[in-house]
């Protein structure tokens, strides 16, 4: 790693005035977002914490609900300045459309392009790349009608490359690792890819230069170009800045246009070209719908060669992620190759504070779709229960899709809940900051008195995985990056299928298990969770219901994170107040109880109902009941919560054994 020197910095290898520290190693939050908003119709500052005004990048934007351009904007051009990856019209200046770059984001005029208002809502998403060696760069020259390089700052072997003349009119050129140094393809056609030993100069990257040939397109005398470089495979990224944020690959559809790629990590980001057939240009992303591989049926696509709206997929067609990769199928791509670009989802870091993975809020029913804002992450999970009645408990998450119910209290299927409750519009739609809810009784109902915990994926505190039991033994692989300690697992389409629950806490909790619809205490199979415990990439099962031949799952699960969430156990002392720490320095915000060697409800407390030094309303994941109120069974102090000498056995009998989730 290439070490700089800071003045008057501390460090174990200082040197006099000088200290050698080593350069921050980048997460992929900090260098790519999917960001969505709606058109203001005036200057409207788009933050989403990219550095562009510094480090440099591009803006790709794409009104997603009319039929109009895509419109790309980069550092290397500056402000205003746009072109359509859909198109082969030269650079267009419009200074109405994005005005400045910044630290954080960028900012926009009144354009309709980019942000309008007519034919209200315009709907738009924003790609931010970001300069970063080993992920992407953008490279501006003059061509000169000679065979040559052009030098980047990729730091690694570029995966693909596209060029567009600024100039004139042109198309867009793409090189592709995956196919052969003499072959292109065309951003804004869906031609397959084509033979032109004057495009690349039958040359292949290197680390430093890529080569041009003699071809207009690409190296006219005069014109002028861009170029967006982009990594493939080079690592530089996470913690120890060993792990891949990008892959530019190659797959082959059967007969039936199936494909599967395995990149490492999940995606959010996929963009997708038959290479030796003719097809769109697919985007997809985990903001605006792609869901888990067993089904496509959300994936809403957009085509970087095509204006039309955002559509969306139906099966069998469409594209869905998993824990290492992605599956899908294109029509037109029967038995043939396909290319791919796909950036890794964020984040990466490890949070340092709560609020930036969990959000409990109290809100009042409107009976009308409503935005609910103001977090500081892009929700995954959604709980919601009506406080004042006695109506189920509902779990919708993202990686399933927003209207794909199961209940806490309830064994029945995605389908069964789908089709007895809700319908209609999509009920859980999160977005960066917040989440939108749908009409929906069970979840919005006018005047309706809800609590609602969202919770964001991130390392060490929370992941979601969706898998196909084989009905035999297999590991699932997950992204939590450490060992979960908690995992709730749940078929989506079996009906009459319980939830079980893995807890750490327990003695051998492999072969351990409790049901979170149930208020059973711990109950034993031996390998029921597999032969050996989690890994910090995997859990195991064996051939027992949660591996269901043929069924798909859902399976929540939950660590513990310094300062930020804590999964733990303890023993209760009936009439005496029990001091629960969890290492943290501002008390809980959200605590779920359940007893373990005996018969418990599963209780719920959170901040936003308030857990004081007093009454603290509590609701139960395990029942349709209401809310119970005056009664002071859970107090929070600074390093954890406090269990009281009143509360019942079901949290506080002597000699009883509890089990916890805490969240600061």
């Amino acid at each position: 790693m290439p070490l700089v020197q800071t003045r008057g910095a501390a460090s174990a290898q200082g040197f006099g005035e000088f200290a050698v520290v080593a350069p921050a190693i980048p997460y992929i939050e900090d260098v790519f977002s999917c960001f969505l908003y709606t058109g203001t119709g005036a200057s409207n500052a788009i933050t989403n914490n990219i550095d562009l005004s510094t480090k440099g990048g591009l803006v790709w934007i794409k009104q997603r609900n009319t039929a109009i351009e895509h419109f790309l904007y980069d550092t290397a051009r500056g402000v205003t300045k746009s072109l359509s990856s859909n198109d082969t019209t030269s650079e267009y200046t419009n200074v109405d459309t994005l005005t400045a770059f910044g630290t954080s984001g960028f900012t926009l005029g009144s354009s309709n392009f980019v942000n309008g208002i007519t034919s209200a809502p315009r709907n738009y998403v924003s790609w931010t790349f970001r300069e970063q060696p080993k992920f992407f760069d953008v490279v501006t020259y003059t061509g000169t009608g000679a065979n040559r390089t052009i030098a980047h700052n990729l730091g690694s072997v570029p995966g693909s490359i596209i060029v567009k003349r600024t100039d004139t009119t042109a198309d867009w050129a793409v090189y592709h690792r995956s196919l052969a140094n003499t072959q292109y393809l065309v951003l804004n056609t869906s031609a397959a890819a084509a033979t032109g030993a004057t495009w690349w100069n039958s040359t292949t990257p290197t680390s430093s230069v890529f080569s041009l040939g003699t071809n207009s397109t690409v190296n006219a005398s005069g014109g002028t170009y861009v170029a967006y470089i982009f990594a493939h495979d080079a690592g530089g990224f996470g913690l120890l800045g060993t792990d891949n944020v990008i892959s530019c690959g190659i797959m082959t559809a059967d007969g039936s246009g199936n494909f599967s790629a395995t990149v490492g990590f999940e995606p959010q980001w996929v963009l997708v070209k038959g290479g030796s057939s003719t097809s769109r240009w697919d985007i997809f992303d985990n903001m605006r719908g792609v869901t888990a591989s067993s089904g496509y049926t959300s994936a809403q696509r957009l085509n970087a060669n095509l204006t039309d709206a955002e559509d969306e997929m139906s099966d069998p067609y469409g594209l869905g992620v998993s824990a290492t990769g992605f599956t899908g199928n294109i029509a037109q791509a029967f038995n043939n190759t396909l290319i791919y670009i796909a950036i890794r989802r964020g984040p990466m870091a490890v949070p340092t504070v709560g609020t930036s993975v969990f959000s409990p809020i109290a809100r009042t029913g409107t009976g009308s779709q409503t935005n609910v804002g103001g977090l500081s992450f892009s929700p995954d999970l959604l709980l919601v229960k009506n406080r004042g009645n006695t109506q189920l408990n509902w779990a919708f998450d993202r990686l399933r899709g927003g209207n794909e119910p199961l209940s806490s209290n309830s064994t029945d299927d995605e389908a069964t809940n789908t089709a007895t409750y809700f319908g209609g519009p999509t009920v859980f739609t999160p977005n960066n900051t917040g989440f939108g809810i749908s009409s929906a009784a069970q979840v919005n109902t006018t005047s309706g008195s809800y609590a609602n915990w969202l919770f964001g994926r991130a390392p060490s505190v929370f992941d979601v995985c969706c898998y196909t039991g084989n009905g035999s033994t297999q590991n699932v692989s997950h992204n939590l990056g450490v060992v979960p300690e908690l995992i709730i697992a749940k078929s989506r389409s079996l009906s009459g299928s319980d939830w079980w629950v893995y807890a750490s806490p327990l003695t051998t909790p492999q072969n351990k298990y409790l049901q979170l619809q149930s208020t059973g205490g711990e109950s034993t199979v031996t390998g029921l969770w597999g032969s050996s415990l989690p890994t910090s990439t995997t859990f195991g099962l064996g051939a027992f219901a949660p591996n269901s031949s043929g069924a798909t799952f859902v399976a929540y699960l939950f660590a513990t994170c310094a300062g930020v969430s804590k999964v733990g156990s303890y023993t209760g002392n009936a009439g005496y107040t029990v001091t629960v720490p969890c290492g943290f320095t501002a008390g809980v915000r959200f605590v779920l109880i359940k007893r373990t060697d005996s018969t418990g409800d599963w209780y719920v407390w959170d901040s936003a109902r308030g857990i004081i030094a007093g009454d603290d309303p509590y609701l139960l994941l395990n029942s349709t009941a209401a809310e119970v109120t005056n009664t002071d069974y859970v107090d929070t102090y600074a390093a954890g919560f406090e269990v009281t000498s009143t509360a019942p056995a079901g949290l506080n009998a002597t000699g009883g054994t509890y089990i916890f989730l805490a969240i600061a």
